[in-house]
């Protein structure tokens, strides 16, 4: 993986890897949404939110990317000034495997405009077309109908239940495993 810096353009959304000096539009969007996606992830301690720890986590994205490891994407506004959701590609195996895991989130205030999708649905062909991999798989807590809804839409199938995969908000959480293999590569 280790081309160029991916620029998708979409009807609302410029998707693209954010370099460490943009680390800001990343920092504002974790702050503006700590409460949003609280529910969905793990703990996250106050330094979490600080320009140092967020500058760092952007620093070892990008390293990532450019090693190979992970794909981690945000989709900005037509401005490139503000963060409306974010993708990541993470885990990439080659070899026999082919595969990653995606994990992705979204601005509270821009819930409900389809735009997840669309830059999923990017994304996914991406990983697809350019890495060639052959699976995504992506998991989700069972009451999250939100994101059971896009992955259906996505084209992802269920594949089973993980019981106390994740510690997410404090408990440990069963997750709904999902995958979409690579269209190109069915039958192969």
């Amino acid at each position: 993986m280790k081309d160029s810096i991916p620029e998708l353009i979409t009807e609302n959304l410029i998707i693209t890897v954010l370099s460490p000096e943009d680390f800001t539009l990343l920092a504002n969007y974790e702050n503006n949404n700590r409460e949003h996606l609280s529910k969905w992830e793990p703990i996250r301690t106050e330094n979490y939110f600080t320009n140092e720890s967020v500058k760092k986590r952007v620093e070892l994205n990008f390293k990532g990317f450019k090693s190979g490891s992970s794909i981690p994407l945000v989709g900005l506004d037509k401005t490139r000034s503000r963060v409306i959701c974010t993708c990541n590609f993470s885990n990439i195996v080659h070899g026999a495997f082919q595969a990653c895991n995606l994990g992705y989130s979204i601005n509270a205030k821009d819930e409900g405009k389809g735009l997840m999708f669309e830059m999923l649905q990017e994304a996914t062909d991406y990983v697809f077309s350019k890495i060639k991999l052959h699976r995504i798989m992506a998991n989700y807590i069972p009451s999250n109908i939100r994101s059971e809804n896009l992955l259906t839409r996505l084209g992802f199938e269920k594949e089973g239940m993980a019981k106390s995969y994740l510690k997410i908000a404090g408990s440990w959480q069963d997750h709904v495993l999902t995958s979409k293999i690579n269209p190109s590569n069915i039958g192969i």
